[in-house]
């Protein structure tokens, strides 16, 4: 049994709200899955790690590597000299990740543990800066390739997520029907317009659904200065490849839907009535396609989302897009369902909402392997087990 230990949270906490894609939950589930595990959670004071994420042009944002990573740093000593801290946990982008920052914690004897999500979507090969850290939580599968290539040490682990206890109570009504809670973008029109074309009625909560107008991806940014313009292009295509550079810019890419989602949009949930959302629906749909310029759009790559983690973990009778992957993370049928194009989750969907026995089973079934095997607290004993901690 693992006891209890001191580990440093690194993130994307902020003091203020930054324009960035949404980040705060992530902080949350960790914080709120440590303490419930009984560890302790020690963050930095002042330290804004989401602030990182914003583009370093001008001010104070240029500061930001030097400034924040000296009160962490600073802050770890006088810890670490009080009581020992077992490890450091962070979730870093590789631009937050300025060199020497980890090797100062290292050096007072604390290893250094980074998650990243978004290898798939974001990488061809690992960044060199994610070399400095000791061991790496790696989530999807279909990214364990680049670590081995990488010859990096990593831990393939689930998604991180927390659900408070009070959204782990059994269902007792299903207050909505098929529903998809998520944000709009291209890829996902595609998917819900061909669904709804078969007939299918579905709810869709999320930002973007409840206008008329279909948005299509901003073109890429153009630059006065024609060697910023060079630079910003060999730097897309050192990362995505020239395929992509080209799609991104030739724009080649079909018609987008004419379905009119805001007929079947609902309010996007916001707190607690997130996981409402998600468990109370009669079927929970996730999607595991995402857009990227590496794919044509009528044939996205997809990879294992959070989501494949939190509906289940929340109690929901889950329907997701199939990936490599999740058959290591559920049985496949019984405990979580799958599509793998329009038809199939047309044809599902109707078969699920037809059978309520079915949907319990499969809910309290989903839910049980989630909590016992896919918890955050599950990995803590297994990140604490191959840093060779005390048991």
């Amino acid at each position: 049994m693992t006891r209890a230990l001191r580990i440093f949270l690194c993130c994307q906490q902020s003091s203020q709200r930054h324009a960035v894609p949404a980040y705060a939950f992530w902080a949350e589930y960790f914080r709120g899955a440590l303490t419930e595990a009984g560890h302790v959670c020690l963050e930095g004071p002042d330290c804004d790690w989401a602030e990182g994420l914003l583009p370093a042009i001008r001010g104070s944002a240029a500061s930001w590597p030097d400034r924040t990573w000296r009160r962490a740093v600073d802050f770890l000593r006088r810890e670490h000299a009080r009581q020992p801290v077992d490890f450091f946990l962070s979730y870093l982008f590789p631009g937050q990740v300025p060199a020497g920052a980890v090797a100062e914690i290292q050096a007072l004897g604390i290893p250094c543990v980074n998650f990243f999500c978004d290898n798939v979507r974001e990488f061809r090969r690992i960044p060199e800066q994610f070399r400095a850290f000791d061991l790496h939580w790696v989530p999807e599968f279909k990214a364990l390739a680049l670590y081995q290539e990488a010859r990096l040490p990593f831990l393939h682990a689930p998604m991180p997520c927390w659900v408070p206890p009070a959204q782990r109570t059994p269902v007792e009504r299903e207050l909505s029907s098929i529903a998809f809670v998520g944000t709009r973008d291209e890829i996902r029109e595609r998917l819900f317009a061909d669904v709804i074309q078969r007939g299918l009625a579905i709810e869709l909560r999320g930002t973007g659904w409840e206008t008329t107008v279909t948005k299509s991806t901003p073109p890429p940014p153009r630059s006065s200065n024609p060697f910023e313009l060079v630079r910003r292009q060999l730097a897309f295509a050192t990362q995505h490849g020239w395929t992509a550079l080209w799609r991104r810019h030739s724009r080649r890419r079909p018609a987008l839907p004419t379905i009119d989602f805001a007929t079947y949009a609902r309010p996007a949930p916001a707190g607690d009535d997130y996981w409402t959302a998600l468990r109370e629906s009669t079927v929970c749909l996730g999607v595991n396609r995402y857009p990227s310029w590496r794919f044509p759009s009528e044939q996205p790559d997809t990879y294992s989302r959070l989501r494949d983690i939190e509906a289940p973990m929340a109690g929901a009778c889950y329907l997701t897009e199939w990936t490599q992957g999740l058959d290591q993370l559920y049985e496949l049928g019984r405990e979580i369902e799958t599509y793998r194009d329009a038809a199939e989750l047309v044809e599902k969907s109707r078969a699920l909402a037809g059978d309520p026995p079915r949907r319990k089973r499969m809910r309290e079934a989903a839910q049980s392997r989630a909590l016992n095997d896919h918890a955050i607290a599950e990995t803590i004993r297994r990140i604490a087990a191959r840093l060779n901690l005390p048991r």
